[in-house]
């Protein structure tokens, strides 16, 4: 669990950053959890993008924090900002290291 003085640090460095993941109209594929991996191995914080309608999106957001053991920091409408701490991150991608 996140404090909130943590969120809102996260949310603070979330609102510059731009979506790495889009997700579609198809939802959850094998490709899409696993770009979605790679990209929270390497960043740590990331935004996504979810083009569903308002139910279905809450729902898919929930699926995709279980599947990968993400947080869900923040979702507002069709973004969402998802955390997963990294083992060993890397200074020069991860969001939560890096000045931005």
């Amino acid at each position: 669990m996140l404090t909130p003085e943590r969120k809102k640090q996260m949310r603070a460095i979330g609102h510059h950053l731009k979506p790495i993941v889009l997700v579609g109209d198809q939802g959850m594929s094998t490709g899409l959890l696993e770009e979605l991996n790679r990209a929270l191995n390497d960043h740590e914080l990331i935004k996504i993008k979810v083009r569903a309608e308002r139910d279905t999106r809450k729902v898919l957001i929930a699926s995709l924090c279980e599947e990968t053991g993400a947080l869900c920091v923040q979702s507002t409408g069709a973004m969402a900002l998802l955390f997963r701490a990294a083992e060993r991150p890397n200074p020069r991608l991860s969001n939560l290291i890096r000045p931005i």
